[in-house]
């Protein structure tokens, strides 16, 4: 039996992925590993805290691990957040620690770890029962949530990873695409 997975629900949200920590700046494999922000990750989020802050969001939805749920702290200090636990990175297994070139492709389940089909199915559930339920909402989690959210919109997982603290806009467009552009203003109401 294959498993199919869902398309992301044609609806806008923010994506921010969480700012810098040791393992980024290490160039090391963190996943599942739950570590702090270091002080630039926290000077991130305090800086995109002026674009963000600008708007009311109907939820604040983040990662139940500490680099993202600090993110979000800094990010929006007066708003409640809802943690989802199938926000939290992919886990890595045996690969975790390591240097980022040990990476497989994202296809290849890493020995002990988490399976490429899985870790979407439960990212893409998780996605789609927030834009069920809320319009336009704040996604604060990581950067392999950002390469599944690429995979459905646009066919791969690969590209440039996006950067730490980094609000991406993604929204579908007149001709039942996808459109992926830094949020540079608030989104519009709706």
């Amino acid at each position: 039996m294959t498993l199919s997975l869902p398309a992301l629900l044609a609806r806008p949200f923010v994506f921010v992925r969480h700012g810098e920590t040791a393992p980024n700046r290490q160039g090391i494999i963190a996943g599942s590993t739950d570590v702090p922000l270091n002080a630039e990750g926290e000077q991130q989020a305090r800086s995109a805290s002026v674009l963000v802050s600008q708007q009311h969001w109907s939820v604040v939805a983040v990662s139940p691990m500490q680099r993202a749920r600090q993110t979000a702290s800094l990010l929006l200090p007066s708003a409640s957040h809802h943690v989802i636990d199938d926000l939290r990175e992919r886990h890595w297994g045996q690969l975790e620690g390591q240097p980022l070139a040990a990476l497989p492709p994202y296809e290849q389940t890493p020995p002990g770890g988490e399976s490429w089909l899985a870790f979407q199915l439960r990212v893409l559930i998780s996605l789609n029962r927030l834009l069920e339920q809320y319009e336009c909402p704040l996604i604060v989690a990581h950067s392999g949530i950002f390469r599944v959210i690429r995979q459905a919109v646009s066919g791969t997982p690969y590209g440039e990873r996006i950067g730490n603290v980094q609000p991406m806009l993604i929204q579908p467009d007149a001709q039942g695409g996808w459109q992926l552009s830094p949020l540079s203003h608030p989104t519009p109401s709706h």
